[in-house]
């Protein structure tokens, strides 16, 4: 297992790595067009690259945004800059379009929200191919 530490109020905190992370090194090469979404009005407080390996971690596993893990910044804060960096610019690409594809990023095939609506849906075919309401005890 691996672990990643990061500063918050002058002390070093340990998360869990998940699967989901990019490294910082490639990070890098995409936070100047995630940081160009923001107005600097006032200083940053949270850590950017774990706002988007919070991100990362919803766009694999499907979970709600209250659901997000502790470990990452406040569910609220991951949310206002995923809308940012999900509005589409003038030719319909939005920047977290690009810094995906830029990153390498290799989303899942499906959710686990998405793989269990497919699951629901293929029973719910079967049943009704072969006459089932699932009424039939009532």
């Amino acid at each position: 297992m691996f672990t990643i530490f990061l500063w918050l109020d002058n002390r070093q905190v340990k998360r869990k790595k998940y699967a989901s992370d990019i490294t910082r090194e490639q990070f890098a090469e995409i936070e100047p067009e995630l940081r160009s979404v923001r107005r600097t009005t006032k200083p940053m407080t949270v850590d950017l690259y774990e706002v988007f390996c919070a991100v990362l971690y919803l766009l694999r596993t499907g979970c709600q945004w209250r659901f997000l893990p502790s470990e990452f910044p406040k569910w609220q804060n991951v949310y206002a800059y995923w809308r940012k960096w999900s509005e589409p610019d003038q030719h319909g690409v939005s920047v977290l379009e690009r810094v995906l594809k830029k990153s390498g990023w290799r989303g899942p095939t499906e959710t686990g929200a998405q793989h269990m609506q497919r699951v629901l849906d293929h029973r719910r075919a079967e049943r009704e191919e072969h006459g089932h309401s699932g009424l039939e005890g009532l």
